[in-house]
């Protein structure tokens, strides 16, 4: 215990056992360094309270297996005996094992398989300032163990910044005393080096140029943080050919736990190192020897894409909380430097912390484990930050289409069984249908080289990467397999019932994806519609693109057009006789302007699987179609279907029956049974005339033709038209011959009749509300021009005292 001594953890460590006596929560607050990871743990073994087992929970694999490690080395051990770790695709624990490192997935499967958390003394939740959904989820879960369960249980957690009062506050509840217990670190000089960022070069280039600066301007051990394997490898080959002979290691999760432990320790050869890493690095893991760390800037981070259904990775600048705790590599066992790839002027514009996973995850495996925990409203259970709802709500039909939950929101027995094996919901869906069919193994190996970056190599052609991974050997693609084989039995013992053929692997991949199957919808194979909706691009020069379907297992980009980046093709005939009962038919009516066009589709989601004409359309759909259509032009004031002029008649008289309000309310009785049968509006207006009169009753019929009659009879005895329509109704058109002998002025209930007086050849002469003025006013003027205009005609000087007659003077004389 030597090493542990001289931590800066080791000054409140008293301080923190008494807590942990005295109440079964605490919170730790100590800066990276300071030795929280690795003395907290062993110390509190040696209280009588602690009679069981400690759980502590680490957010990565790396940093889990390497704290195990450093600790059984303190003891004088090795790992498996009293300090243990358990990650998923490595373990070594014994009977003897008191402390169990674990990442935090595995604990959240281990307290929902048992609540009680049996021979457990304490968890202790590491790294919590990360905001990890499972380390949020877990804390939550646990807490309500305690609640209900196990008033024993201690809960311990430790963070590395100063928001352990918000912690402390979650924890104390109602009744439970909480304390908050600082440490100070240990404290190192550091220097920080602001490079700039020339905004024209590659990032790699950048940072290969910024790793040589540092490796000839400082002695100590480089490490340097980008934000993926890609940025790794690249800025790995730039230096590899400017730095030859260094020793150049990468650090991220997929590499061996050799190469892991060679970029954690210092080089037995005494050899400087570069190591390249990816966040795993910020936290937890202490790199013996680093002096130096290069700082790129950038983080990746996965954020769940609703529309699209699936995490999704994306490059951003990171915090200042992240560069703080990257920094601090570089002075952890002496005083360091730091470079920076940006200006510090730039600085406070970067975001203050991280966000926590919960608000930009998939909720999915949160909404099954919390049906299984028994839980069907997350805001029962006590969070840091709740589960947002939009996001719970996207989850719940997920899983609703995985058979996971029912309509009421509870778990199935398909859910129970998803809900048993250690797998995300969609994964858990590909294990249990392979399984199904006796392709178990085959299924979990799938799902394994989903979430497993770098097996089978890359390229987006699924079946290919399962074949190379098959033949690949070394400690990881051998211990993968296993872990497939364990997850094959467990399924095994979940499953029953008959099988069937074996399944291609699209349709396992389908069987937890089903909002991934895809159709290609141009000849380069280059541009996919998945049936949830959304596009996709692929590669037109991959083999997949010679393909009509596929089954999209990873992409990466934006919500429009992301790239496939992993997917499995398939036939039509193998979609019909798979997925068969996914298939539905829609009967669609569209309304091309003129009629109503019947088609009928076989859909797949949003995929139109096929498409033709529907002989046999729901009548009663196509007539409520083209009552709707109707009612919308006569809510435009549109003639083409209803007759106006009877409208307005009706307006003018007041007769409400026939307002375009009454007429949408009553268009069942009067209208639908007229367009029964058709697919179009070519009603006969006859037809529509006498249904609507068919709506009015006898007195209104007779106040209809009352007060706005459809006629005007002249003193000539022609009959003309009224116009109800125009904004200068009623008007009549008339030849002003024709009103001769009329000295008053023609009158529609308490209103003039306009009088649109014409000459003989029918052109406009003038309009009048008002006969006797206009006979000894303008009429002079008027009968000045019309005499030499139509000398043919009688153009009396006193029209009013004449009789009417449309005849010329030879033929009125003679009929006289």
């Amino acid at each position: 215990m030597s090493e542990g001594s001289s931590l800066p953890i080791h000054a409140v460590l008293p301080e923190l056992k008494a807590a942990m006596r005295d109440g079964p929560n605490a919170v730790l607050i100590a800066p990276p360094g300071a030795g929280k990871t690795t003395a907290v743990a062993p110390a509190l073994l040696e209280d009588d309270w602690c009679s069981g087992e400690i759980l502590l929970l680490s957010p990565r694999r790396v940093a889990a297996r390497a704290a195990a490690e450093r600790m059984a080395a303190m003891l004088g051990e090795k790992p498996g005996e009293t300090v243990g770790y358990l990650t998923r695709l490595d373990s070594k624990r014994s009977a003897k094992t008191r402390i169990t490192v674990l990442t935090e997935a595995i604990f959240l499967n281990r307290i929902v398989a048992d609540p009680e958390l049996p021979g457990v003394s304490a968890v202790l939740f590491d790294e919590a300032h990360e905001r990890h959904l499972d380390s949020d989820f877990g804390l939550a879960l646990a807490l309500e163990t305690q609640g209900v369960l196990r008033e024993d249980l201690r809960l311990l957690v430790m963070s590395a910044t100063l928001d352990g009062e918000r912690f402390a506050g979650l924890m104390r509840g109602d009744r439970l005393r909480t304390p908050v217990i600082e440490s100070e670190g240990r404290s190192f000089p550091l220097r920080i080096e602001w490079l700039g960022s020339s905004g024209v070069d590659r990032f790699e280039d950048s940072m290969a140029d910024a790793v040589v600066t540092a490796w000839r301007a400082e002695t100590g051990d480089i490490l340097a943080f980008l934000p993926g394997v890609r940025e790794i490898e690249r800025v790995r080959e730039r230096l590899a050919d400017r730095l030859r002979g260094a020793l150049i290691l990468p650090l991220h999760g997929q590499v061996d736990p050799a190469g892991q432990r060679a970029a954690i320790r210092r080089d037995p050869e005494g050899r400087r190192r570069i190591v390249l890493a990816t966040a795993i690095a910020e936290t937890s893991l202490t790199l013996d020897g680093v002096t130096v760390v290069v700082d790129g800037g950038l983080s990746r981070r996965a954020e769940y894409d609703r529309a699209a259904g699936g995490n999704r990775l994306v490059t951003v600048q990171a915090s200042q909380a992240s560069a703080t705790q990257r920094a601090g590599r570089a002075a952890r066992q002496a005083p360091g430097v730091a470079y920076r790839l940006w200006a510090e002027a730039a600085h406070l514009g970067r975001p203050a912390f991280e966000p926590s996973e919960i608000a930009t995850s998939d909720l999915t495996p949160l909404v099954l484990t919390l049906a299984k925990w028994g839980e069907s409203d997350a805001a029962n259970l006590q969070w840091l930050d709740p589960p947002p709802a939009a996001s719970l709500s996207t989850a719940r039909d997920e899983l609703r289409a995985l058979g996971a939950l029912d309509d009421d929101g509870r778990i199935t027995p398909r859910g129970e069984a998803m809900a048993a094996l250690p797998l995300d919901p969609a994964s858990a869906a590909m294990v249990l249908f392979g399984s199904m069919h006796g392709e178990g193994e085959r299924a979990a190996r799938l799902v394994l080289l989903l979430q497993e970056r770098g097996l089978g190599g890359r390229g987006e052609d699924l079946e290919v990467r399962l074949s190379r991974w098959k033949a690949e050997r070394g400690g990881r693609a051998e211990a993968s397999r296993k872990l497939a084989a364990r997850w094959a039995k467990a399924a095994e013992k979940l499953t029953e019932g008959a099988r069937r053929s074996v399944p291609p692997l699209a349709v396992i991949l389908a069987a937890g994806r089903p909002g991934f199957v895809a159709k290609c919808r141009d000849g380069s194979g280059e541009e996919w519609l998945a049936a949830n909706g959304r596009g996709y691009r692929l590669d037109p020069t991959s083999p997949g693109a010679r393909a009509q379907y596929c089954v999209i297992g990873d992409a990466q980009g934006s919500a429009q057009g992301a790239r496939i980046t992993a997917a499995a093709p398939f036939e039509e005939s193998d979609l019909r006789e798979w997925l068969g009962d996914r298939i539905e038919f829609h009967r669609t009516l569209r309304w091309t302007g003129d009629r109503v066009e019947a088609r009928r589709e076989e859909r797949l989601g949003a995929l139109v699987l096929s498409r033709g004409p529907d002989p046999a359309p729901d009548i009663d759909a196509v007539q409520a179609l083209l009552v709707e259509k109707a009612l919308e032009k006569l809510g435009e004031g549109r003639g083409e279907l209803l007759p106006p002029d009877l409208l307005a008649r009706a307006r003018f008289a007041g007769i409400g029956g026939l307002s375009p309000e009454a007429l949408r309310q009553s268009a069942d009785l009067w209208l639908a049974p007229l367009l029964a049968g058709r697919r179009d509006l070519g009603v006969g207006k006859g037809k529509l005339v006498d249904a609507l009169l068919g709506m009015l009753d006898w007195n209104e019929r007779q106040r209809l033709d009352e007060a706005a009659p459809r006629e005007f009879a002249s003193p000539a005895g022609t009959h003309h038209a009224i116009d109800y329509t125009g904004q200068d109704a009623p008007a009549v058109e008339v030849r002003v011959q024709a009103l001769y002998g009329l000295d008053s002025h023609p009158m529609i209930g308490r209103t003039p009749l306009l009088l649109k007086l014409t000459s003989p050849a029918g052109r406009p002469v003038q309009a009048t509300r008002d006969l006797p003025a206009f006979w000894r006013g303008s009429w002079a003027d008027v009968r000045k021009d019309m005499k030499g205009r139509y000398p043919k005609h009688r153009w009396p000087e006193k029209p009013w005292a004449e009789v009417a007659s449309l005849k010329t003077k030879n033929a009125f004389d003679r009929s006289g």
